[in-house]
């Protein structure tokens, strides 16, 4: 009966239910696992709760003169739209926040939308983005790869004074450790680095201490999993990537189309697609936004995993230091369950070699790597 009356409020529950297979594989969708023939519904409601970012038409020009959309060629900045918004959603609402259409929702999730509203003012709107491409040698209404669009998001982020991320894109597959938990200090307002720095003085100790305090970090990073195709070696790898708790899912796709891979069942990649043209969407009278165009409510799409392009970046959030330690662990771990194939991306620090090996100045865990 529960699922019978879902079926008639939700549009496209039925074709849902039709679609995914009858399995005993679970389904993966940004670190939460669903079983499919219990937990349906809640895997719709997670993938709908996503923000679902598309082409628009008729905003006003990029820069004033160029285009009023971006159709045919925004596809990849629209999924670098996606996985920072569900980077501001972990940060602000929670990992577990859904959406349902028409009901109340905390004020921090509309602030989160205008972010992303195309207009130039928004601060990460397709107007910034694609001019702040202009720095990383892409013309307005130029297709972009992963690894540029990582790059536009960090130096968007840095005008970004209400979420304060700090955002880590790694080079030539090495995630330095160090760099990230005592390098990047905040010492002083506005900076782009990770920790903000601050002295305390105990009343009943003359003496003042200092502490760090973690600003959350949105973790990026560009891989090439193969020449032309995915090599199959690194199907595995990818699959435990999406089952860490950080995950904020995958920027690929196929040439000159770009996905944003939220999870997979099988050997399927699951994605939310910004292939449709939409119209633009501006703030009402009141300062509201119509946001049901923002949320995909119909059945996500999946591929196959070999058909994936395999130039992508990785994304991973982590609130807190503690969560980075969690995700530096777990890359640990599979890396020791599957030492073949993970070795393209190096988590590189001095502090975890002096402590577990008393040796040498550099540890190396490998991940990705033939």
């Amino acid at each position: 009966q529960v699922l019978a009356k879902c079926e008639n409020q939700i549009p496209g529950f039925s074709e849902l239910l039709e679609d995914f297979p009858e399995t005993d594989e679970p389904a993966w969708i940004l670190g939460k696992c669903y079983h499919l023939k219990t937990e349906k519904l809640e895997l719709l409601s997670d993938v709908k709760s996503r923000l679902w970012f598309t082409y628009r038409k008729k905003f006003s020009p990029i820069g004033g003169t160029g285009p009023s959309s971006d159709s045919g060629w925004g596809c990849m900045l629209r999924c670098g739209q996606m996985i920072l918004a569900q980077a501001l959603i972990c940060r602000r609402l929670g990992r577990d926040w859904r959406w349902e259409k028409g009901k109340w929702q905390p004020e921090d999730y509309h602030r989160i939308l205008q972010c992303f509203l195309d207009r130039k003012d928004s601060c990460y709107s397709i107007h910034q983005m694609a001019q702040m491409g202009v720095g990383e040698g892409k013309s307005v209404g130029e297709w972009y790869g992963p690894n540029t669009v990582a790059q536009v998001l960090k130096k968007l982020t840095l005008f970004d004074e209400w979420n304060t991320l700090a955002v880590y894109i790694s080079m030539d597959n090495t995630v330095v450790v160090e760099d990230i938990s005592e390098s990047l200090l905040l010492l002083n307002i506005g900076s782009p680095l990770l920790f903000a720095e601050f002295t305390f003085t105990n009343p009943c100790n003359a003496t003042p201490r200092r502490f760090n305090i973690w600003k959350p970090l949105l973790l990026i990073i560009p891989l090439r999993m193969g020449i032309n195709h995915i090599n199959p070696v690194y199907i595995n790898t990818l699959k435990e990537c999406f089952k860490m708790p950080q995950s904020l899912g995958v920027l690929g796709g196929k040439p000159n189309n770009a996905y944003y891979f939220i999870g997979f069942i099988g050997d399927e990649l699951i994605y939310l697609d910004p292939h449709s043209t939409q119209a633009a969407v501006d703030t009402e009278e009141d300062g509201s936004v119509d946001d049901h165009s923002y949320h995909c409510q119909r059945v996500p799409h999946r591929m196959k995993i070999t058909q994936l392009d395999p130039s992508v970046a990785l994304g991973f959030f982590c609130y807190t230091e503690k969560d980075f330690e969690s995700w530096c662990s777990l890359v640990q771990k599979v890396g020791m369950k599957d030492s073949l194939v993970w070795s393209d991306l190096n988590l590189v620090s001095s502090f975890l070699n002096e402590t577990l090996l008393g040796i040498c100045r550099v540890h190396v865990c490998s991940l990705f790597a033939v």
